[in-house]
Formats: C-alpha cells, structure tokens, sequence
C-alpha cells in the first residue's frame, strides 16, 4: 500500500505511515517504549534519551527517529534496558529526588520507570546540588530540585497555552528551566488551570494547595506499572 512501511520491533512486524516516528508507530501498534520528555499533544524534542533503542544496531531516540521500510528495532532486551536504567539513574543522582516525601510518588514517571526498569538505588554517586524553589506564583510552584529537562513545560506552555514565557536559562550543570525578566513565575501569566499546570512528569512544576489529595491506592502507578495501558490497547496512562 503506498505511503506505508513495515517495521519489526523485537521480531514482531508493524505496518505505519510514512513520516512516523519509531515511538508513534509503536503506540499505536501498542508497542510500549519507556519515555520521559515525549508527550502526544507536544511537538518531538528528544532529550532525555529515554526512548532509545537499537535501529538496525545502532542506538538512536525512538521519538525523533523516522521509521524507514525494513527497519528492524530492538527495544525490549537486557542490553537496551541496561542503557535506559543508566539514564534514569543519572537523572536521580544529579537532582534531588525524595521520593517517599514527594506529593508526586505515586503519580511521577521517573518513580514509575525506575520501579519498571527495576532500580532500587543508583549506582552512582549523589551529587545533592543546591537550586533554589520559585514559589512566589500564587497557583504554582517550580521546585528545581526535581527537574530533568525534559522540557515538556516549556513546550506546553507555548504550544498548548499560547504562553510561550518559559524557556532555558544558564548553560551546562547550571542550566535550569525560568522565566526571562528575573521575576520567576510570579511574572508570567501562566494559570493553575493551564495546561502547563500538569504535564510535568515529575514533581518539579506543580499546583499549590493540591498534594497528597490522591489517596495510597488510588494514584496513578499503585496498580499497574507505567506502560501498561499503552500496551493493553487502552491508549496512554497520560
């Protein structure tokens, strides 16, 4: 059929359009890639890494790669796991991530994938940096300690809210999500009944006066690891 390829991702065969992605060909064959700044109603950004798998065994970012005819992915194995357990362990030691205090567990993908990919505790060394909380926004709050650039809130607020007032400030370690004028979120105009509000998949961008009103056993991830909607069919736990 014209403007249609065939993949095959761990040996199974996958028909898509043309112009796919790796990571949308796979949701909507029910083919469930691990992923943190990838989100259906956001353009493609391909920072966190991961989504990486190994196309044609080669390692490359499920969602900013383009599917090609007879391309053979590896997604699900030892080898690719092991990298994604890498990445996400890195992304816990170099913020500071309390996990059991955070009114996001239960509700945060970094938990999620690190219960999913089987981490415990990191392998590395804490690096415990000292970033400072925006909290002077009436409805929300901005709590660096728990940011891993994926820049999903920055997109969202341009994309979805029409408020593009986020972006990247600082270079290298420093580098953290801001305002531009120097008066943090207070300064914009972003709204807790934004969407921006709640597209974080951490615990870094979130609306006051809210945490801990999901009870244990009602969150998002107490029942079923994150993935398994997308892989039962039922679409994204997003």
């Amino acid at each position: 059929m014209s403007g249609t390829v065939t993949i095959t991702v761990d040996g199974r065969e996958i028909e898509t359009r043309e112009g796919r992605t790796i990571l949308q060909a796979c949701d909507e064959a029910g083919v469930w890639i691990p992923r943190l700044c990838a989100h259906p109603e956001l353009s493609v950004y391909g920072s966190c890494r991961v989504c990486t798998c190994l196309v044609d065994g080669r390692a490359a970012a499920a969602c900013v790669q383009p599917v090609r005819h007879g391309m053979v992915v590896e997604s699900d194995s030892e080898r690719v796991n092991e990298l994604r357990r890498t990445i996400v362990e890195l992304l816990f030691v170099e913020g500071n991530h309390f996990c059991m205090v955070c009114e996001k567990s239960g509700d945060c993908e970094l938990q999620a994938l690190a219960y999913r990919l089987g981490i415990t505790h990191p392998r590395f060394a804490y690096m415990f940096p000292e970033r400072p909380v925006d909290a002077g926004h009436p409805d929300l709050m901005l709590d660096h300690d728990r940011c891993v650039m994926c820049g999903r809130c920055v997109r969202a607020a341009a994309e979805l809210d029409g408020k593009p007032e986020l972006g990247f400030l600082g270079r290298g370690i420093h580098r953290r999500v801001g305002a531009d004028g120097g008066a943090g979120l207070a300064g914009t105009a972003l709204r807790g009944d934004d969407r921006v509000a709640t597209i974080c998949p951490t615990g870094a961008l979130l609306r006051k006066r809210v945490g801990y009103r999901t009870p244990y056993g009602r969150r998002r991830f107490d029942h079923a690891p994150i993935g398994s909607a997308a892989a039962a069919g039922d679409g994204e736990e997003r």
